[in-house]
């Protein structure tokens, strides 16, 4: 008697399969989902499709080598096409529609600003890859890009030694955005703390997409004369092309007006002729040209996938330090999933304090265990002829980040581990 309801349930089960339906449903069970938020359309495109492509790499190398608890990972591709509220949407649609495990993505502040209070309400994870202002620490956000202490406080103490030309003036150039103004606003306060007059510092702020820098660089040289000068720019997306051509226009070059960037590297000069940029400056974690082993593979694999998928000027592409932090993310990830044994977010959260993993950085770099940072070595590098950068300044070892910058009053009050912004 006891076999015939076990009977009926395998002819079911046969019916399903000859459906077609059962191979779908085994399918999305046999499947981790991964959600990956990046303009692919818009201003932000020429920095944030390469963190897509990126994405899609490493989720192709964990699942040749077995997948994350037995299972292949599935990326789930959105595009906020650089609108901001739409970051919101699209995530929402990832957590609630899509069932994600993780979200790697954003690249502006703004577009993690505006998923934040998402991913908190739903407890959803975002791996958060490129630099930024600090002065938040979610509990549910991993930052595998610099605080400020980790790129602009070093990169303008560079520019304040003999070596990177020990400059009196600061002009500070960004997009009108979160990130460039609480930054600036962080190093304005640093600098007046170093003895400089808050007449020889300058702000200016473009809207995204702006292309017209000819007002712009000419103030800056007519700043300059007025004594030793660098720029400091925090313009990003595709406003980086006519800036560059402009001060190429005008014949500003690095040994008259050093310009650190600290959202351009090697992608972003991809589309312009660096000849005249030679010597410019870049702050970041990671650059293609450090020489190791890891990163000898790191850009070959990159190279290579970038061949086998026909991916636009496959021949010329770069690495880049916001594509190295979102490797490093993705496997971090991984391994925190493979220790909780489960992708629940909270057991996960719990997994990622203290995780490491050996980058193409050169370093090997942990997870803090409170503070949803990185450790990360800083480096500073000047762009070449062919568009690379030579390494000319780097710490020693990583770095660990202060989120909560000291240059801003009443953050020494703030705690040192994630708390949700609302």
């Amino acid at each position: 008697m006891k076999r015939r309801p076990f009977l009926k349930s395998t002819l079911a089960a046969s019916a399903l399969l000859l459906s077609g339906l059962f191979p779908y449903t085994l399918h999305a069970a046999e499947t981790i989902k991964v959600g990956v938020l990046h303009s692919l359309s818009g201003t932000m495109a020429i920095s944030e499709t390469s963190l897509k492509d990126m994405a899609l790499m490493t989720i192709d190398e964990i699942n040749a080598k077995g997948g994350v608890l037995g299972k292949q990972l599935e990326a789930v591709v959105v595009d906020p096409a650089s609108n901001w509220p739409l970051f919101a949407e699209r995530g929402r649609q990832l957590l609630t529609q899509d069932k994600v495990a993780v979200t790697f993505g954003c690249w502006t502040s703004v577009s993690r600003k505006s998923v934040l209070p998402v991913y908190e309400e739903l407890n959803g994870l975002l791996f958060y890859p490129v630099q930024y202002e600090g002065e938040e620490m979610s509990p549910n956000v991993f930052y595998t890009g610099a605080a400020p202490n980790q790129q602009a406080i070093p990169a303008v103490e560079y520019l304040m030694s003999e070596d990177g030309g020990a400059a009196k003036r600061y002009f500070l150039l960004g997009t009108d955005y979160v990130y460039p103004r609480t930054t600036n606003k962080i190093l304005r306060a640093f600098l007046i703390s170093k003895g400089v007059a808050e007449k020889d510092i300058e702000e200016v702020y473009t809207p995204f997409g702006h292309s017209d820098y000819q007002t712009i660089v000419a103030n800056i040289k007519k700043f300059s004369a007025g004594g030793k000068t660098a720029v400091i720019s925090t313009v990003n997306g595709d406003s980086n092309v006519p800036f560059y051509k402009e001060l190429a226009n005008q014949g500003i070059e690095a040994t008259d007006i050093p310009v650190v960037a600290f959202s351009v590297g090697e992608e972003e000069l991809r589309g312009i002729d660096t000849k005249p940029l030679v010597g410019q400056l870049a702050a970041w974690n990671y650059f293609q040209s450090v020489e190791n082993p890891v990163n000898t593979k790191f850009v070959a694999d990159w190279k290579a996938y970038a061949k086998a998928k026909n991916l636009p000027n496959a021949d010329t592409v770069v690495t880049n330090d916001p594509m190295e932090a979102t490797y490093v993310g993705i496997h971090m990830w991984a391994q925190a999933v493979e220790k909780a044994g489960t992708t629940d977010v909270d057991k996960v959260r719990e997994a990622m304090y203290g995780q490491t993993f050996a980058a193409p950085s050169g370093y090997t770099l942990t997870m803090d265990k409170s503070n949803h940072h990185l450790h990360k070595p800083v480096m500073i590098g000047e762009v070449q002829e062919d568009g690379q950068f030579e390494v000319v300044w780097e710490t020693s070892s990583p770095v660990r980040a202060q989120p909560w910058s000291p240059y801003i009053e009443g953050n020494d009050k703030k705690p040192d581990y994630a708390v949700k912004s609302n």
